[in-house]
């Protein structure tokens, strides 16, 4: 065999290796490794549309912004931390806009768990339009398979309040964990069917993304046929305005099942009307696109059956988390000046990779970071600092 020959013959071998590695779990987890900001182009997708007459924030020319952050030039904490996006708007004007590492307004970056975010939201609609009964109900009444495993006594608020007592691992790194299996795996209605339960439900939080894939499940059967993505364009995509097209990614090509733990692959400004119709409760320039009861709901703190103070159906809550630890502090140290209690009400959406959306209603402040990894930055305490200067 001549030279030429065994160089076509080990490519067509590469090519076979290939295909058949990224068939497959194992595989995928082998050539992809670990969770990347370009992962909106390894999975296959569901479309959404902008609208064609969008929604655009206010500018400014001489916008409010930090000078630094610790010492640090504020353009300078943000690169060196790994930062692709960051925009600050203020009473819906944008005060900072800057992108990073050949990043523009126009890139794709996936949103990872700020998905969860968006699956609340769109359990809050399937509520308000009566698809879904109440938060009450047993999940089972969507997912009656999982019955035989106990989950009869899960409801949709254990999954929202992450508080079910699913078996479910949630590290990446391990190629045959629970999260590896949803992220890369090819199957999520089958894995879904062979879920366990650990513990009682109601009892303990723990953040897993099992419980945002069964919402997934739940919120796609309440929509008899309708798929996820196509629910998201009718509430969100299309009357929030939004600037760009967009994608969800899904586990296969045929009859695939939303990421809704993860994986909406969207632009920076977009990300920031999320936080608005949030920051408006649920209000969009007079239309009320889910209810302010809902909304309420998800970012006020329960603590009751399991709950904890800075998680609230799928949104994470930075200075209800601060305040726990100053009362903390206050009690261990009777002798010495108390530290005040914050009075503002904030709220986030958080991926894995540093991807955040941030609202401040208090202070009609949005914030959006974007980032290949979370650097060495405390984001929550970050935002809060921002927030105390507006």
């Amino acid at each position: 065999m001549d030279r030429k020959a065994r160089v076509n013959r080990f490519g067509l071998l590469m090519i076979i290796a290939s295909t058949l590695l990224t068939s497959c779990q194992l595989g995928r987890f082998v050539i992809y490794n670990f969770a990347d900001i370009k992962d909106h182009k390894k999975f296959q997708s569901r479309p959404l549309t902008a609208h064609n007459s969008p929604y655009n924030f206010e500018t400014t020319n001489s916008g409010k912004i930090p000078k630094e952050i610790n010492g640090i030039p504020f353009d300078k904490y943000l690169e060196d931390n790994k930062t692709v996006a960051f925009l600050i708007i203020k009473n819906d004007t944008i005060q900072y806009e800057k992108y990073f590492k050949g990043y523009d307004k126009q890139s794709i970056v996936p949103s990872f768990s700020m998905a969860k975010s968006v699956t609340s939201i769109l359990i809050g609609c399937a509520i308000d339009e009566g698809l879904i009964k109440s938060v009450d109900e047993p999940m089972t009444n969507y997912i009656p398979e999982l019955t035989k495993n106990g989950f009869d006594k899960v409801t949709i608020k254990h999954l929202l309040q992450m508080t079910s007592g699913i078996k479910f691992n949630e590290s990446y790194i391990n190629p045959f964990g629970d999260a590896a299996s949803f992220y890369y795996g090819l199957n999520l209605r089958k894995v879904i069917g062979k879920m366990k339960l650990k513990s009682e439900p109601g009892k303990q939080f723990e953040y897993v993304s099992g419980n945002t894939q069964l919402l997934g499940l739940v919120l796609e059967r309440s929509l008899k046929g309708k798929t996820i993505t196509s629910y998201l364009q009718e509430k969100l995509w299309t009357p929030l305005g939004m600037e760009y097209d967009a994608s969800w990614s899904i586990d296969r090509k045929k009859n695939g099942l939303e990421k809704t733990f993860c994986c909406i692959n969207a632009r920076a400004r977009d990300f920031a009307k999320i936080g608005r119709l949030y920051l408006n409760n649920g209000n969009w320039n007079g239309k009320q696109i889910i209810s302010q009861n809902w909304v309420e709901e998800s970012t006020n703190v329960d603590t009751t059956n399991g709950g904890v103070a800075f998680y609230k159906y799928q949104w994470w809550l930075p200075t209800s988390l601060g305040n726990i630890s100053k009362e903390n502090y206050n009690l261990k140290n009777p002798d010495k000046k108390k530290l005040e209690l914050s009075t503002d009400k904030d709220f986030m959406a958080e991926g894995i990779l540093g991807q955040f959306i941030y609202v401040n209603p208090t202070k009609k402040l949005i914030i959006v970071r974007l980032g290949k990894n979370e650097g060495k930055a405390d984001w929550w305490a970050t935002f809060t600092s921002i927030a105390k200067t507006y």
